[in-house]
C-alpha cells in the first residue's frame, strides 16, 4: 500500500499545481462564448472531436476554452491512478478517451508535448515507476509552461 501512496500523492500535488498556475486565462482574446453556468463541451463529446486542432486555440473557440479544456484535462491526467485505484472501470475508459480527444484538439504548438503527456499518463496506470522515475513530471513540464505562458 506504500508504494502506491507515493505515486497517487505526487500526482495530487502535480493536480493543485496545475488548477493553481491556469486559474484565469487572459491570452488576449475575447471570453469563452460558454456561459459562466455552463461549462465547455466536454472533450469526449462527438462535436468536441469535429474541432480537431486547427486554427489559433486548436480546435477550441477561444483561449479560454482552450486554457480551461487543457488544464482540467491535464490535471485529470495526474490524477488517472486515483482512479484506477478506485477500480471504476467505465470511468476510468472515459477519462483515458476524453484526455485522448484533448490531445487531439489542442493547437499545433502543443500537440506534441500534449501526445506525450497522454502516452506517459496512461503508461502510468500499469506501471507505477511513470511517476517515481519523473518520467511524468517530465511530460507534464511542457504542458504546464505552455499553460504558464498563454493561460495566466
Amino acid at each position: 500500500m506504500k508504494n502506491l501512496a507515493r505515486p497517487l500523492t505526487a500526482a495530487a500535488l502535480f493536480a493543485v499545481a496545475a488548477l493553481t498556475a491556469c486559474s484565469a486565462p487572459t491570452a488576449g482574446s475575447a471570453p469563452s462564448s460558454a456561459s459562466p453556468s455552463s461549462p465547455a463541451t466536454p472533450s469526449g463529446s462527438p462535436s468536441a472531436r469535429a474541432g480537431a486542432s486547427s486554427g489559433p486555440f486548436g480546435g477550441y473557440a477561444s483561449a479560454a476554452e482552450a486554457c480551461t479544456a487543457i488544464s482540467g484535462q491535464a490535471t485529470g491526467a495526474s490524477l488517472l491512478p486515483m482512479s484506477a485505484a478506485q477500480g471504476k472501470t467505465a470511468e476510468l475508459e472515459q477519462k483515458k478517451a476524453e484526455l485522448s480527444a484533448t490531445a487531439e484538439r489542442v493547437p499545433d504548438a502543443l500537440q506534441a508535448d500534449f501526445a506525450k503527456l497522454n502516452e506517459v499518463a496512461v503508461a502510468g496506470l500499469t506501471d507505477q515507476t511513470v511517476y517515481s522515475s519523473g518520467q511524468f513530471q517530465d511530460a507534464m513540464a511542457p504542458v504546464t509552461q505552455w499553460l504558464d505562458a498563454n493561460c495566466s
